[in-house]
């Protein structure tokens, strides 16, 4: 078996909201309804195309953190998709769909590695498609459908990821410390406090996700 992840333009209304601000939303397809995480600290414009495409059922807000409900699913409103791809070269995919800066992010599976390279060829005629990796599947876990270090890190908003690993890359962590947050505040460009705020968000997501299996 063999998996590639495809970086997918399109001018859905998710692809639309995510070119546009600093926010990325994860899918669940339920036919009847979506359900989606939406992580950004700018997420307005985004929760407005959500309330205008398909509407909002329920909304439960943690933080920069939203997990909605939608009234009704994205592709009963029309607009691209890539089932059709899917089917005619024995494709699946593995959920969640991922938008982010644009683009559908989607993992895609097939048993043969030709039938990927056919999907993305078909798929790369009608949008702009790029490849972010492509393995062979060796193994399978007892609780997931692939080993994959998604299932045990947090998500973290695009903001947050960016504040911590240019802290983890200037030094941050070390031992003593070779930086200060406000040396990468700086770099990032944004306050010395909104960088510590990102940082603290960041470090308490990814501890309270490993902790259970130190």
């Amino acid at each position: 078996m063999n998996q590639a992840v495809f970086h997918i333009r399109g001018d859905g209304p998710y692809e639309r909201a995510t070119a546009a601000s600093d926010t990325r939303i994860e899918l669940w397809c339920n036919d009847h309804c979506d359900l989606l995480h939406v992580v950004g600290d700018e997420d307005d414009l985004v929760l407005d195309h959500i309330r205008e495409q398909v509407g909002v059922e329920q909304r439960v807000a943690d933080g920069d953190d939203r997990l909605l409900v939608t009234e009704s699913c994205l592709k009963q409103h029309g607009g691209d998709n890539v089932e059709q791809y899917l089917a005619l070269h024995d494709c699946l995919t593995l959920p969640p769909l991922r938008y982010e800066n644009g683009a559908k992010v989607v993992r895609v599976l097939a048993l043969e590695g030709e039938n990927l390279t056919a999907f993305y060829r078909d798929i790369a005629d009608d949008y702009s498609v790029t490849v972010e990796s492509k393995r062979e599947v060796t193994g399978v876990r007892a609780d997931a459908p692939l080993p994959s270090v998604d299932a045990l890190l947090p998500t973290l908003s695009p903001r947050q990821r960016e504040v911590y690993t240019t802290a983890h890359r200037s030094g941050y962590f070390e031992l003593p410390r070779e930086t200060t947050t406000e040396a990468v505040a700086d770099e990032v460009g944004i306050e010395r406090r909104t960088a510590e705020h990102h940082l603290r968000r960041a470090e308490q997501k990814l501890a309270d996700a490993l902790v259970e299996y130190l």
